[in-house]
């Protein structure tokens, strides 16, 4: 275990927020509350998971909700460890640590802000290695791990438990709905986690490489060199694509924020097109119409000068961005997490298999393949040309007594 220092919570906010891939948030608001909080004297630990004992309990965490709702309703420390305080009243236990359900985005620094209050330490890892849209999205249902009780509380003093849930998209389902209730952002604590679970199916040591990544960026910035450069060698991605943003079509639903951009190309890319689409992360993107990058390797949108990350939140006309990618962890390259990865795309996300053949329509939104949109399945029948043609009457020749044209048993 070691002490954090305030300049390393500043690299892990622009690391993290290059692996968030669009999502978890933006670290901004989170990173202003830590400040204010080692002003005070405040100072975290960052725990190797290899401290832990193997019956040891951790405190999984996350902000739940639309990203660009989190700009609005801001969370602070005390919500986030309301979250984890009432995970340990209902099940009579205390915690050891906590730990980030994602290290994108804003969701790396919740632990910290859970920490900063409880005085707990955080646990160098997560259990995606990015950030992901839904909460069954994780190492641990790839490892087939309880998903319940969850806990959620918001800035109002609402509070929610989920006792039980029969899967784990069962889980997301019932918590996405809670959320959104109470205004699509919320504090959630997930299912607590044994020391031998962390052990064994967490993805270790992300918090660290976040610091790294962040680390790189602010050397190459005091250099004067790219920063785009910087994150490509210390994270080991390639250059997807550089342009200017040219159409954004984006809307909040159901707890999400989901939509499309499109970037016309600059420099070596001028005459190409690159499109993406997202469901809070970057989740595909097409170069001239032809896939190009998917998840769940890193779909990362950056500020061309200065290296930021740019979430699906905050893209705007106008901004010069460079997209890179970066490799998943291995675990979610096995089958099942794939499976896993994927699983938002079924059911009501299905356009997205239709777009990945010829691109997202032009400012398509969430729903533009599906076909009750565009065209009819049944086509109605057409009406009689005749202006003067007159209703055929039913078999029965005058139909004033069937039972529609009736009124209290009287004839119409």
């Amino acid at each position: 275990m070691r002490p954090v220092a305030a300049e390393e919570i500043e690299s892990l906010a622009i690391g993290a927020w290059i692996l968030g891939t669009g999502g978890g948030g933006s670290p901004y608001l989170a990173l202003l509350n830590m400040r204010q909080a080692y002003r005070q004297g405040v100072v975290c630990q960052l725990m190797d998971a290899s401290e832990l004992a193997d019956d040891d309990l951790v405190a999984v965490v996350s902000n739940m909700g639309a990203p660009l709702v989190g700009q609005e309703r801001l969370t602070d420390p005390k919500t986030m460890a309301l979250a984890v305080t009432m995970m340990e009243e209902y099940l009579g236990r205390k915690f050891r640590a906590l730990m980030s359900l994602e290290i994108g985005g804003g969701n790396s620094i919740q632990p910290f802000m859970g920490a900063a209050v409880l005085g707990l330490p955080v646990i160098d890892g997560d259990c995606m290695g990015r950030a992901f849209p839904e909460a069954q999205m994780t190492s641990f249902a790839i490892h087939d791990l309880r998903m319940y009780p969850l806990t959620l509380a918001d800035v109002r003093d609402n509070a929610v438990v989920v006792a039980r849930a029969a899967s784990w998209k069962w889980m997301e389902r019932i918590s996405r709905k809670a959320c959104v209730e109470v205004g699509s952002v919320a504090s959630t604590c997930k299912a607590p986690r044994t020391g031998k679970e962390i052990k064994e199916c967490a993805i270790l040591g992300s918090t660290t490489k976040a610091i790294g990544i962040g680390r790189a960026v602010q050397a190459a910035r005091r250099a004067h060199h790219d920063p785009i450069d910087a994150v490509l060698e210390v994270a080991d991605g390639i250059k997807i694509f550089a342009g200017k943003i040219h159409d954004i079509a984006r809307r909040t639903t159901e707890g999400f924020l989901r939509g499309t951009a499109t970037i016309e190309g600059l420099d070596d890319f001028r005459g190409h097109t690159f499109r993406l689409a997202f469901q809070n992360e970057f989740a595909v993107g097409w170069l001239d119409g032809e896939p190009r990058v998917m998840t769940p390797d890193l779909i990362c949108v950056l500020d061309t000068v200065a290296g930021d990350a740019i979430g699906t939140e905050t893209l705007r006309y106008g901004q010069r961005v460079t997209v890179v990618a970066l490799p998943a962890p291995p675990i979610l390259l096995t089958p099942k997490g794939i499976e896993t990865a994927h699983r938002h795309r079924r059911g009501r996300h299905q356009h997205r298999r239709g777009a990945a053949r010829g691109g997202p329509r032009r400012g398509g939104g969430e729903d533009a393949h599906h076909p009750g949109r565009h065209h009819r399945h049944h086509p109605r029948p057409r009406r009689a040309r005749d202006p003067g043609a007159r209703r055929p009457r039913s078999a029965g020749g005058d139909d004033r007594h069937h039972p529609l044209h009736q009124r209290g048993g009287a004839a119409a």
